[in-house]
């Protein structure tokens, strides 16, 4: 059997790597805003026109706040927001340097509506981001969504339960977000390069609306993580 060339896989194609480093940059990416993150990733930040799932241990753990400074970098387009837990609080995106004119808020009676959104906003183009929120979702339309994601250059990410680990999914990256101290722990789920047993710890400043006098104050202590985010921004 003949030996492999001697040269670096690189060389042969750009979509080869090996399984001991991250694949080599590839498409467009813009960065995650955390250091700890991106240097994790390949392209060092969130990869634009394919599908990325976040899969939380609950909704409203701290998504919105990670994703925010990726979600600045492209909110020169509209961001859509599809079926979010809770209801979006205006002052707290503000804060977070996202423009209200450009936020999309999208209800949908049904999960296919809401897929079908989702594919409609990434054909046409038209979105900086689109995040989905979603408890199940077929792999085949998981698919039918990274293929729509790829005729794009949009951020889209999908929100899914972190018992959805386990399922096959063609997302280009996948990354586990659970509640930790001050901020979050993510974990590597997918990507292309070598797996990674350690969670990345990532310190997230408090929603806007906690730190205001009028806020927190009202509220009960036993109150969870689930409304004190939308991720980060939830209407009392």
């Amino acid at each position: 059997m003949a030996a492999l060339p001697q040269q670096s896989l690189e060389s042969i194609h750009p979509a080869l790597w090996r399984g001991s480093q991250l694949a080599r940059a590839h498409g467009k990416y813009v960065d995650t805003g955390y250091a700890a993150l991106s240097v994790e990733l390949p392209g060092g930040g969130w990869p634009l026109g394919t599908l990325v799932e976040l899969l939380v241990q609950q909704a409203g753990v701290g998504e919105v706040r990670l994703l925010q400074p990726a979600l600045a970098a492209v909110s020169k387009r509209p961001i859509a927001l599809l079926q979010p837990p809770h209801t979006p609080n205006a002052l707290a995106f503000a804060c977070m340097g996202l423009a209200l004119e450009k936020l999309m808020l999208v209800r949908a009676p049904r999960t296919a509506d809401a897929l079908w959104c989702a594919e409609q906003m990434l054909k046409a183009g038209s979105c900086g981001a689109v995040v989905l929120w979603q408890q199940y979702v077929r792999s085949e339309s998981v698919r039918r969504l990274h293929l729509a994601a790829q005729a794009s250059d949009a951020l889209f990410l999908m929100v899914r339960p972190i018992a959805s680990a386990p399922d096959s999914s063609s997302a280009t990256l996948r990354l586990g977000v659970r509640p930790a101290g001050d901020g979050i722990a993510v974990s590597i789920v997918k990507r292309k390069g070598p797996m990674r047993a350690e969670t990345i710890s990532i310190a997230l400043r408090p929603s806007p609306v906690l730190l205001s006098p009028h806020g927190s104050s009202r509220r009960p202590m036993h109150e969870t993580a689930e409304r004190r985010d939308i991720s980060a921004a939830v209407v009392s």
